[in-house]
């Protein structure tokens, strides 16, 4: 069952210890993106915390660092990075000083080191080390899917997969406008 957007924000309140993204797609068309990243790109960026929908997100991460939860993620990103990219790294300062970890992989060394192609091509949240919530987007880059995922055997996986993108990964960008 896919979860709607309003219950799929909601799964961020259940965790209780760690929550953990893995980034593979070019890019992203969430519709509370579209137009800070149109700003960005003709040059003119709107500071994220002039964003409610950002702002919400950098409250939320906060209260759970302030908790104790941990947060973070893996972005694989081309090489050079799609503006998309770009402005995922730009708008990744807000992240971190919010208290999440971002790290960086291109495609090439995820490649490199089995993450690609094992891990497909769709994009999940580790929640607790016990659950999943798997999403999967058109080829554009719009969610079509985001679906809660306990089977053991998928979990697992997941955690792998985690593990070696953070191995893999640094905490700074690489690639040009890095």
């Amino acid at each position: 069952m896919s979860l709607t957007d309003e219950e799929f924000a909601a799964v961020f309140g259940r965790f209780r210890a760690s929550a953990f993204r893995l980034e593979l797609q070019r890019a992203y068309l969430e519709p509370s993106e579209a137009a800070t990243f149109a700003r960005w790109r003709s040059g003119d960026p709107q500071p994220p915390t002039e964003v409610p929908g950002l702002t919400d997100w950098y409250d939320q991460i906060r209260a759970h660092t302030a908790a104790g939860r941990t947060v973070g993620r893996v972005r694989v990103h081309e090489e050079p990075p799609t503006d998309y990219q770009r402005w995922e790294r730009w708008i990744g300062t807000w992240n971190t000083a919010a208290g999440e970890s971002i790290r960086y992989m291109t495609r090439a060394r995820a490649h490199e080191v089995g993450l690609l192609p094992a891990a497909g091509n769709r994009d999940w949240w580790l929640f607790d080390d016990t659950w999943l919530v798997v999403m999967t987007f058109d080829d554009d880059g719009r969610r079509l899917t985001s679906d809660i995922v306990t089977d053991s055997d998928t979990v697992s996986q997941a955690r792998a997969w985690r593990d070696l993108a953070v191995h893999h990964s640094t905490s700074t960008p690489v690639g040009a406008d890095a």
